[in-house]
């Protein structure tokens, strides 16, 4: 137990250091939080996350956990204040909220590279959360501050982050195996919240599996909705829970998607399952919105303390929403004279097989792939980048750096040569960012092509958000 004192004294340092941040550069999100834990110790932090009277909601995952936080930010503020924040991978980030915000509820976005700099049993232990809500897992950063960070190792620090909680609800993508089994193994403890798809006429094309993450088996697919997401089974006996929440029907139009979503799933704050169903009007916003769509109703239906005005505020936000809730360096599609131009952040072979699908509804032509490759130790990252490459089939491909190396680049590109022998390349050093974000700019500029997307690793927002604002422009 810590002395009253300490933490109060942990407290001063925390807000003083957030009004000198605000003096320099930068908005103060880590450092407050990183000086109240080194004053205070980790006691300090468990005592000031008890501020928060019903407790914190940690959003984790691989893909989706800004957009995700995002729009279950907007949602629940609706019913009652509280303290938030997102794009963040340090528990300073959450402290700092803690410290500098008012409310009785925490929703905070926990991104988890790995074990080490993740910390997530910790951050459990501390935070003490009454919810953690998964959207997906797929390889990502397979190097991490330069050490190499195998898939087994980040799976497992997403897993640490639940895994020993003794209250409160998990919120998980049943379509998802890797998050599947997080939610289906907990469920001996807490109530567990899953969701998915409920349909039958969105189906991928990619006939790739996965090992089954109970067994080390090959998973048996029925159905694939989107990369690994899909029906599945395995001869172990792990096999797809059925949602709590679900999307039931969809109707895919030029200027807008019409959706139908339904839940009878269980909400923390009343201690009782909450049946809903609502239809809402959406932009043509690609399927991992919808998964998006999913985990933050999901999520607000198990985490509002005012069930009754869950249809409302759910039908109210959707049915008004424009594409401006997508985060900073997000993939988007802009329209720049007669071409349509994808640009985005891509970091994984998830992701960049998301921008390719949402590209794909705007594709009615040759296209061109400007491509920013991976770094040294993440090989298998290019390799899910080179296969969507392929099914694009692009007539041209722009190879350049997209993190440090540009030795390892250029290996890039001689294999993407094989394949598109009309192939360029550009070294442009990760130094010289401006340089590098000016003739990617330029590149679309001067294409030939109509149809062109830009996507792969680089800076998560800076990078990509200065490329779409040179063309928003």
């Amino acid at each position: 137990m810590v002395s009253r004192i300490r933490v109060n004294f942990a407290k001063l340092s925390g807000k003083v250091v957030t009004q000198l941040s605000k003096i320099g550069p930068g908005a103060g999100k880590n450092i407050p939080g990183y000086v109240f834990a080194k004053v205070g110790g980790q006691g300090a932090v468990a005592d000031i996350a008890n501020d928060l009277k019903l407790g914190s909601v940690l959003v984790t995952g691989t893909n989706g956990k800004t957009t995700t936080t995002t729009l279950l930010i907007k949602l629940i503020s609706k019913d009652i204040q509280i303290r938030r924040s997102f794009e963040n991978n340090t528990v300073h980030s959450i402290i700092t909220a803690i410290l500098n915000q008012k409310g009785d509820l925490g929703i905070f976005e926990y991104g988890i590279r790995n074990l080490e700099y993740g910390i997530p049993d910790t951050v459990q232990k501390l935070i003490n959360p009454i919810g953690v809500v998964y959207t997906t897992i797929s390889k990502e950063h397979a190097s991490v501050a330069g050490v190499k960070n195998p898939f087994p190792a980040y799976y497992r620090a997403k897993v640490l982050l639940s895994k020993d909680m003794d209250h409160g609800v998990i919120v998980t993508n049943c379509d998802d195996p890797r998050t599947a089994l997080i939610g289906i193994n907990k469920q001996k403890d807490i109530p567990v919240n899953f969701y998915g798809l409920g349909i039958g006429d969105i189906v991928d094309d990619d006939s790739n599996s996965i090992k089954c993450p109970n067994c080390g088996k090959e998973l048996s697919y029925s159905m694939k909705f989107l990369n690994h997401r899909g029906i599945y089974s395995c001869d172990c006996g792990f096999k797809r829970p059925e949602p709590n929440v679900k999307l039931t029907n969809i109707e895919l139009n030029k200027d807008n998607w019409k959706l139908n979503i339904v839940g009878d799933a269980y909400n923390y704050m009343a201690s009782k399952n909450i049946q809903f169903e609502v239809n809402l009007t959406v932009p043509p916003f690609g399927i991992h919105n919808i998964y998006n769509t999913l985990a933050s109703i999901t999520a607000y239906v198990t985490f509002t303390p005012k069930t009754e005005n869950i249809v409302n505020n759910i039908q109210n936000l959707f049915n008004n929403l424009d594409m401006s809730f997508i985060p900073p360096g997000r993939f988007e599609v802009i329209q720049h004279g007669s071409k349509f131009i994808g640009i985005g952040q891509g970091d994984n072979g998830d992701a960049v097989k998301i921008n390719s699908r949402f590209m794909n509804q705007y594709v009615d032509g040759p296209l061109e792939f400007i491509y920013t490759t991976p770094d040294v130790d993440e090989d298998e990252i290019f390799n899910d980048h080179f296969d969507v490459i392929k099914q694009m089939n692009p007539e041209h491909v722009i190879i350049v750096p997209g993190r440090h190396s540009v030795k390892k680049a250029e290996e890039y590109y001689e294999i993407i040569k094989k394949e598109f022998d009309s192939a360029e390349f550009y070294p442009l050093p990760y130094e010289k960012l401006d340089a590098r974000i000016e003739k990617l700019t330029q590149l679309a500029k001067d294409s030939k092509y109509n149809y062109i997307i830009m996507t792969g690793c680089g800076e998560e927002q800076s990078m990509w958000e200065e490329i779409k604002m040179n063309f928003k422009k």
